[in-house]
């Protein structure tokens, strides 16, 4: 499939449409302070944010899922989150022209993030033109989380089109993994968080761009 052949264009959501790192970082902060603990700049979570609570609790207290005790602070850090979430979180450059544009041309798009479907949905409603969305897929819609290619199919079921005719743009390894894995061609975002470490020559992509608005070019609207 060359470029501009597409029905329907997914997107992540955290490091790809939207720029929560400050607030995701600040529920981590508000943590360590409760605890006595000093402070760490924002900067060093950055990288993290696309991994939500999972990449800022092993920035905050260097506890993996697999710890004991990670359980009962990833739901203190979802509390904290929740309160926070509206305050710095904004749309990265170019994004709401982009989404003006897929939705001048009648092209069909969504949202498939691992954030919990209730988050996501409150920050669509909260900033538009997200609430214009024809499908959002939270990371507890459905039995799995990307990378598995599930929450992908199920935006492309709920929308009525073709996974192979879709498009899923994304700044992690695993949305490129999860997008390959569903059949859809996949565009990563250079300018997201992409996460600490990463190499990526190394993903399965079929396309990069640097800034949101290049996918117009991709999808032939510009």
């Amino acid at each position: 499939m060359m470029p501009g052949h597409f029905d329907c264009a997914l997107f992540d959501l955290d490091g790809t449409l939207i720029d929560s790192a400050t607030d995701l970082a600040r529920a981590a902060e508000v943590m360590r302070a409760a605890r006595g603990m000093s402070p760490i700049p924002i900067a060093d979570y950055r990288a993290h944010a696309g991994s939500g609570a999972r990449g800022m609790i092993a920035v905050a207290f260097g506890i993996t899922p697999e710890s004991e005790g990670y359980g009962a602070l990833k739901d203190e850090f979802l509390d904290a989150y929740t309160s926070y979430m509206f305050d710095h979180t904004v749309f990265f450059d170019g994004v709401p022209a982009l989404l003006q544009a897929l939705g001048n041309a009648r092209l069909p798009w969504g949202i498939v993030t691992n954030k919990a479907e209730r988050l996501a949905l409150a920050l669509a409603q909260a900033m538009p033109p997200l609430g214009s969305a024809h499908a959002i897929v939270g990371g507890d819609t459905t039995p799995h989380a990307k990378p598995h290619p599930v929450p992908l199919l199920e935006a492309a079921r709920r929308i009525g089109v073709d996974p192979a005719r879709c498009l899923y743009v994304g700044d992690d390894e695993r949305d490129m993994r999860a997008g390959r894995a569903a059949g859809m061609r996949t565009v990563a975002a250079l300018y997201g968080y992409l996460g600490p470490g990463a190499d990526v020559a190394l993903w399965p992509t079929d396309w990069r761009i640097r800034a949101p608005g290049e996918l117009l070019q991709l999808i032939g609207l510009a």
